[in-house]
């Protein structure tokens, strides 16, 4: 099963019969593979009813949920993860959320795109206009990008709420692997960050 550059390194982190929960499960892509692989136990979460559909096919325990009204159906440290994956940046408030996935999670691990990404810079400097990019397709009014950020401002949120980062990755859309500029400066060469979290 080949999987997305993110999905791929969130599959290396997290250790075999594991119990986890990924908000906005999407298709089950990722929790099938974990499954197969890692042997983990789980479910996902998603609000989409066609994706809910594709992942009970495929023998994915789903529940229907908006993650905007919170985990507050889920006990403390009830998983050993919870993923996130391409959602930060949809949610209405990530800081509240970020805080739930580590209430309800030992850790936590968040893939987003990387809005200081020099493809970003560029339009905004010479243009003047929102950026439209392959981890940024749609244009500023029909985007569900509601809350764009780069490395530099989600570390920081990190530092606020007390959250550690345990580890970062962050890959190039034409690559999908780390390249020796995303090493070097990640905020400015990289596309989408993945960040394994914990509380402090």
């Amino acid at each position: 099963m080949t999987l997305r550059s993110d999905l791929a390194f969130i599959s290396d982190w997290v250790k075999p019969h594991s119990h986890v929960l990924d908000l906005g499960c999407g298709n089950g892509k990722l929790l099938a593979h974990l499954q197969q692989t890692r042997q983990v136990m789980g479910y996902g979460l998603e609000i989409d009813e066609e994706l809910i559909a594709t992942c009970i096919n495929a023998g994915i325990n789903v529940i229907h949920t908006d993650l905007n009204e919170g985990l507050g159906n889920f006990i403390d440290n009830d998983f050993d993860y919870v993923i996130m994956t391409q959602a930060l940046q949809v949610i209405n408030k990530p800081d509240v959320l970020l805080r739930e996935m580590l209430r309800v999670g030992q850790e936590g691990i968040v893939t987003f795109p990387n809005f200081g990404h020099y493809k970003c810079r560029i339009p905004l400097l010479f243009e003047g206009r929102m950026p439209v990019s392959a981890t940024l397709p749609k244009q500023w009014y029909n985007t569900e990008n509601i809350h764009l950020c780069t490395l530099h401002d989600f570390e920081n949120l990190c530092e606020e709420l007390g959250i550690q980062v345990l580890q970062r990755a962050v890959v190039d859309h034409s690559t999908l692997r780390p390249t020796l500029m995303t090493k070097i400066l990640p905020n400015l060469f990289g596309e989408t960050a993945i960040y394994r979290i914990k509380l402090k």
